[in-house]
């Protein structure tokens, strides 16, 4: 603001900056108040716009770069005479008297007390700092200022949990903006309430100054305001207000991750780290018919709803305080509008990969103050196991069973690979896997398949990419302790006896000794009892493994008690958004 300032003032006439400091000082509060004109220019791209308010119109100009100055100039001059003419016209059509022919208005515009030549290129023109006049109106020129291009608030609002705004700025940063939150004035509240307060909106009351709001139980029945401003260091760009469509309701009382809260209070410190695994539950899953009449008929049909199970997912991984956490069963518009910009609020930024044919995936989440991602790596494990020769040898045995061959490469199982750079400790790197493996309860053999691709790929990115960086390995395997996949992983290798190999019929049987390119791993939350509980199915499906001679499990966080799970029959329930169970651990990295 002090560079419009500045060079607004030396607009003034040299007696009015020669006055006492009480004119002087009136004179600055008057600039201070002069409206915005706010310019957007980008390098390479040959359209600039200009946009301002005059007499309660909004002005929206799109012009060329390289057009001459004094062309937007009687642009502007010109649409005004425009206006004041089909004004008298209108008028003289009432009065039935002639009008006069309107007076072109002065538009100019100066920059360090200079007018600017008009033949001078609106690229190099339109100047930060610059004042443009039209007529009687002086605009301070913001040329790319901080501003909201997206700013919405999430439909579904609990006390007690957070209501986390999606907002994208360009040309500011999300960290440096300003907010402040209003609830509504109930109309039993006293007006003098609000009154009182400096700065207070008729009708609201302030509530908050963060990014991140949690309305109490005293905001039930009212609506939320965001008053956000965007800024980049101290540019600051046009405030923008956002109403909440509905109003803050009651929230489900206690939660299955609750007490788990307890034991994560903090974001761990260096060397370790936390990490979370997570099936979330996708919504095209929960809203189908078979889900609400046959897999979860004893969940109350609103919390099915993704913006109730979001609100508990939101309040759930935030309470983790995780340094890494690994997702399945994202839906993207989910990851795009709701955990990503919620995640983001709280220090983590995500990469997202989708299933292909469908519409959710996985989603990896880091904590940037302690990671920089330096690649990704992701695959569809069939596409993988057919073009990259790393596999040949594992397609050239599965070939012997077409059948069994064509259902693997049918699947749109995906692998997401990340590699993480220590920010504590530049050359420290670490691997981070996620992936959710082929569902079928008669599938062991997929995805027995299916883990050896996958562990090969992490083997190749490793040695390719980052050399010595331990492994940590997220998912939703769907695979139990005495599976083949839990062999594979835990014994580096499963012979051809196995069970798993002829899990789907004699036609798609396949007996082969696969081996694992890695030495033992370990899951870090070890066999619990289940990770999964729905009405006809409870059984643990979910791991974190990770290389134990270069990571140890600090904590396990206990999981919620059989009776929490319980409490509404099984999950998901009003008081847990997923029929899976969050993984979450505290891993201490040699360092």
């Amino acid at each position: 603001m002090f560079n419009h300032l500045s060079a607004a003032l030396t607009l003034l006439p040299r007696r009015l900056l020669a006055s006492s400091p009480r004119t002087l000082t009136a004179a600055c509060r008057l600039l201070s108040r002069m409206e915005a004109a706010v310019v957007r220019c980008l390098p390479g791209d040959p359209k600039l716009t200009i946009s301002f308010c005059l007499e309660g119109s909004h002005k929206h100009m799109l012009r060329d770069q390289d057009e001459q100055l004094g062309k937007v100039l009687a642009r502007i001059s010109n649409g005004i005479a425009k206006s004041q003419g089909k004004a008298k016209k209108s008028k003289k059509n009432r009065e039935q008297q002639p009008s006069e022919a309107a007076e072109p208005t002065v538009v100019k515009l100066y920059h360090g007390g200079e007018e600017v030549p008009e033949t001078v290129q609106n690229s190099e023109a339109w100047q930060d700092g610059a004042v443009l006049q039209v007529g009687n109106v002086k605009y301070s020129v913001q040329r790319n200022p901080p501003t909201l291009t997206t700013a919405e608030l999430p439909v579904s609002l609990l006390a007690g949990f957070p209501v986390c705004p999606k907002l994208e700025v360009e040309f500011g940063n999300l960290q440096d903006c300003e907010f402040t939150w209003f609830n509504e004035n109930r109309p039993d509240a006293r007006p003098e309430a609000a009154a009182g307060v400096t700065g207070q909106d008729s009708g609201w009351t302030q509530v908050g100054s963060e990014r991140v709001h949690v309305p109490s139980n005293q905001d039930i029945g009212c609506r939320l305001k965001l008053r956000c401003t965007p800024k980049d260091g101290i540019r600051s760009g046009v405030a923008k207000e956002l109403v909440s469509a509905g109003t803050v309701e009651a929230g489900p009382g206690v939660c299955t991750f609750d007490n788990r809260h307890m034991y994560t209070v903090k974001v761990v410190e260096w060397p370790s780290v936390r990490v979370v695994s997570y099936n979330i539950l996708a919504d095209i899953y929960a809203q189908t018919d078979l889900s609400k009449t046959v897999l979860y008929p004893y969940c109350a049909p609103y919390a099915l709803q993704l913006d109730y199970r979001q609100n508990l997912i939101k309040k759930e991984l935030a309470g983790y305080n995780a340094d890494i956490i690994c997702l399945q069963e994202v839906d993207k518009g989910v990851f795009l509008d709701s955990l990503g910009p919620a995640l983001d609020a709280f220090g983590l930024d995500g990469v997202f990969k989708i299933k292909e044919k469908q519409h959710e995936g996985l989603a990896t989440f880091y904590r940037r103050s302690k990671f920089r991602l330096l690649s990704r790596h992701d695959i569809l494990l069939s596409e993988a196991l057919t073009s990259d020769p790393i596999h040949s040898e594992l397609l050239e045995r599965l070939s012997a069973n077409s059948a069994l061959k064509e259902k693997i490469l049918q699947r749109s199982t995906a692998l997401q690979v990340s590699v993480l750079e220590d920010l504590n400790k530049p050359d420290r790197k670490v691997c981070v896997a996620n992936t959710h493996l082929y569902w079928h309860p008669k599938g062991g053999n997929v995805r027995l398949i299916q883990m050896g691709v996958a562990l090969q790929h992490l083997n190749h990115v490793i040695s390719e990419v980052a050399p010595g960086a331990p492994l940590v390995f997220c998912g939703d395997f769907n695979s139990s302790p005495n599976s083949g996949v839990l062999q594979l992983v835990s014994e580096a290798m499963v012979p051809p006896q196995h069970a798993d190999w002829s899990s789907s019929g004699p036609e798609e049987s396949c007996c082969m000794e696969l081996l694992s390119v890695f030495p033992p791993l370990q899951s870090a939350c070890g066999l619990p009892a289940y990770t999964n509980y729905v009405g006809g199915f409870h059984g643990c499906l979910d791991y974190i493994f990770i290389q134990p001679d270069s990571m140890q499990v600090e904590q396990v966080i206990p999981l919620p008690s059989h009776q929490e799970v319980t409490t509404y029959e099984a999950l998901p329930s009003v008081a847990h958004p997923s029929d899976h169970i969050a993984l979450v651990c505290d891993l201490r990295w040699n360092p």
